[in-house]
């Protein structure tokens, strides 16, 4: 019986009675796939919020573009390798997601095991062989690549003086590596080196095992791959 009464008629001057949607003022868009992969510094541990890691100051900046025409995705995680990264985060990100930027921050896990006593004659050529295969399978996919090299950890190497060394000799194998595959170094060593307040540790309380940026180190570790990505 309603139906009846609410003649069409009646129904044009009801919806006409309601004010015309605006329209939006920007139209989202993808034409630029950032795409941030592998641990910790990848993820942003450390910043408070987790959001003011480097890779998403990246994004936030509109570093790759205009954050109306950038879609963004993290797809690092705490903990891993570079195998680990090479297994699970590299392959679904060239099938699906197909980025046309990837940033890379990985291998301190690789790192670590030397330093609790695992053979570097054997780490370091692995380390190797999983960053040329990340970054050349990204650049083969048609990604702009920019991968970080490891910042210098002052406190452990007052403790242990192989520690910088050991990352120098590492650096090299990842501006190596990058260079043959096509993609640019970040370098996070250099924009680190003698300068404090860019790690957690050093704070009241905070032990010498953590190794993670303040959100002032991560400002810090943008502008390396800001610098890297101009070059």
């Amino acid at each position: 019986m309603f139906a009846k009464i609410l003649r069409p008629a009646l129904l044009v001057l009801l919806f006409a009675s309601f004010p015309a949607l605006a329209a939006p003022p920007f139209i989202l868009d993808d034409n630029v796939k950032y795409l941030s992969i592998g641990d910790s510094y990848a993820a942003g541990k450390g910043a408070i919020p987790v959001t003011q890691g480097f890779a998403y100051l990246l994004y936030k900046d509109g570093v790759f573009g205009n954050i109306t025409n950038v879609t963004f995705a993290n797809a690092a995680m705490g903990g891993v390798d570079s195998s680990d990264v090479l297994a699970y985060q590299v392959p679904p990100a060239i099938a699906k997601f197909e980025p046309d930027v990837v940033t890379v921050s990985v291998g301190l896990h690789d790192m670590e095991k030397i330093l609790l006593g695992a053979d570097p004659n054997v780490v370091l050529p692995q380390l190797q062989q999983n960053m040329h295969d990340i970054l050349c399978d990204l650049t083969q996919a048609g990604a702009t690549v920019i991968v970080g090299n490891f910042p210098d950890f002052p406190w452990l190497t007052a403790v242990n003086p192989q520690v910088r060394p050991l990352i120098i000799v590492a650096n090299q194998m990842i501006a190596a590596v990058a260079s043959s595959c096509g993609a640019k170094v970040a370098d996070v060593f250099a924009a680190f080196d003698g300068r404090t307040g860019l790690f957690l540790y050093g704070r009241p309380g905070v032990p010498a095992s953590e190794t993670h940026p303040t959100n002032l180190g991560y400002r810090v570790m943008e502008q390396a791959y800001i610098d890297a990505a101009q070059q």
